[in-house]
């Protein structure tokens, strides 16, 4: 699956909100919200009209698109299979997304943010249930468990940088084994807050 490599600092300023995109420098004073807090372009900084419903929705859509690090006809198809399920369409959605293994290694604090998570994913670094994994859109459910194949420092300094993030309650890790556990499938306030997934389904409901 094809993936963003430009720069992404552009769209924390563009939704004008921390999307955590950068890792350790987003707490620190460098971050482009805290220097620059206005859209990027050479329009940013004019006087802002009122927006639509549509621009609400396009807005919240991208927004959620951004934050795990998909493209649009990936992040359409999770909406495809959340509508066709049993359930709250906007919550389904989410979970497809927070199940996500690369997701899943950055709330364990494996990865300092989504995009080196996946790095990390497609570099072969995981197992899951014993088996070796290195697709960042590997769905985890409830039991797997999912652990660090080999020793690497470089998840120790991962690890001390990710302390800011505490583990949510539907993971358990074990920080010695460098492993981690799905406990339950997670609930809405244990998932990512800022995602306004009703202006999502009402943007590709239209």
């Amino acid at each position: 699956m094809a993936n963003y490599s430009g720069p992404v600092c552009r769209f924390c300023r563009r939704e004008g909100a921390k999307l955590y995109l950068k890792g350790e420098r987003c707490y620190t004073p460098k971050c482009a919200i805290e220097r620059r807090a206005f859209a990027p372009g050479m329009h940013g900084q004019a006087r802002k009209r009122k927006t639509s419903d549509y621009g609400l929705q396009l807005r919240a859509k991208q927004k959620a698109r951004r934050i795990y690090g998909l493209l649009e006809k990936q992040f359409r198809n999770y909406f495809d299979q959340a509508s066709n399920e049993p359930g709250v369409t906007g919550i389904n959605l989410l979970r497809h997304l927070e199940l996500r293994l690369d997701n899943v290694v950055y709330r364990l604090g494996l990865g300092s943010s989504r995009k080196q998570a996946r790095q990390l994913v497609t570099h072969r670094h995981f197992e899951v249930n014993g088996k070796l994994v290195n697709v960042p859109s590997y769905q985890l459910k409830p039991g797997d468990e999912l652990k660090v194949k080999g020793s690497d420092g470089v998840f120790d300094v991962v690890l001390e940088a990710s302390k800011v993030r505490p583990v949510p309650a539907w993971l358990s890790f074990n920080t010695d084994a460098k492993s981690g556990k799905i406990l339950a499938r997670p609930e809405r306030h244990e998932m990512e807050p800022g995602v306004e997934e009703q202006l999502i389904v009402e943007f590709y409901s239209r």
